[in-house]
């Protein structure tokens, strides 16, 4: 059965993982990585059954992820083709439903309900650092949304105990807010833990949200339910699998 990890957003979402799809080898299960390596019958039916949990009847629409702050307002669907290059999606329009894919950066979910405007942003440290949420946040105003009643989740992404970096990752982070240096724990001489999820509901917050929702799950730490960049790096494997997360209006 596909997993499916929700949060109180007033809207139609999900954070899928890797159980319940079609996939077989290194990304075995509900791979939806279109450049993952897999057989592309398998992602298309694994996206199918993503839909199908989240909301039926839908037209998905992902974005080419490049790990920048860029942002698409959606108004029509797009073909995979005709993918533009973004990391964070929003729109105002019923029938679309918004998708990023992750393995190990942040899926973030985004929902003014009584607006009728939603969000989903793709927040690896590049893009989190360069304000990829800030930006997807002005965009969902840009459209109607208050950012009193703006709702954030946060999903599966890399843990603070499973992400070490080296003194060169954390001085860019210094480098923008002296005060983020508190977002990593010294581990090794020149290394560090780093706690994206905090760190992207920090950003969050300074963004003035005041509801944001942290799920706590760690990719890295749990193969079974999730794909890891970072753990397949480690484990020398050749290729990972990406899980999606998907927002859309009822």
């Amino acid at each position: 059965m596909t997993e499916v990890h929700r949060a109180d957003l007033g809207v139609p979402h999900g954070f899928l993982g890797r159980r319940g799809g079609v996939s077989t080898g290194l990304v075995a299960g509900l791979n939806c990585g279109l450049g993952a390596g897999d057989d592309p019958a398998a992602v298309a039916e694994n996206r199918a059954r993503a839909v199908a949990a989240v909301r039926a009847g839908a037209t998905l629409v992902t974005p080419y992820q490049t790990h920048s702050a860029d942002v698409v307002t959606v108004t029509t669907p797009w073909t995979q083709d005709d993918r533009p290059a973004a990391d964070a999606l929003v729109t105002d329009r019923p029938g679309l439903l918004l998708g990023i894919v992750t393995a190990d950066c942040a899926p973030v979910l985004l929902a003014d309900a009584h607006a009728g405007v939603v969000g989903a942003a793709h927040a690896g440290w590049k893009g989190a650092l360069a304000g990829v949420t800030d930006a997807t946040i002005a965009s969902m105003t840009t459209l109607g949304a208050d950012r009193a009643n703006i709702t954030a989740a946060i999903g599966p992404c890399i843990a603070r105990a499973s992400y070490e970096v080296d003194d060169a990752f954390r001085a860019r982070f210094a480098a923008r807010a002296p005060a983020d240096e508190r977002f990593f724990t010294d581990t090794r001489p020149g290394h560090h833990h780093f706690d994206l999820e905090a760190y992207v509901a920090h950003r969050l917050a300074m963004s003035g949200l005041t509801r944001i929702i942290t799920l706590g799950l760690d990719t890295y730490a749990d193969p079974d339910r999730f794909y890891s960049f970072r753990r397949a790096s480690h484990r020398g494997e050749p290729g990972y699998g990406r899980q999606l997360s998907l927002i859309g209006l009822p």
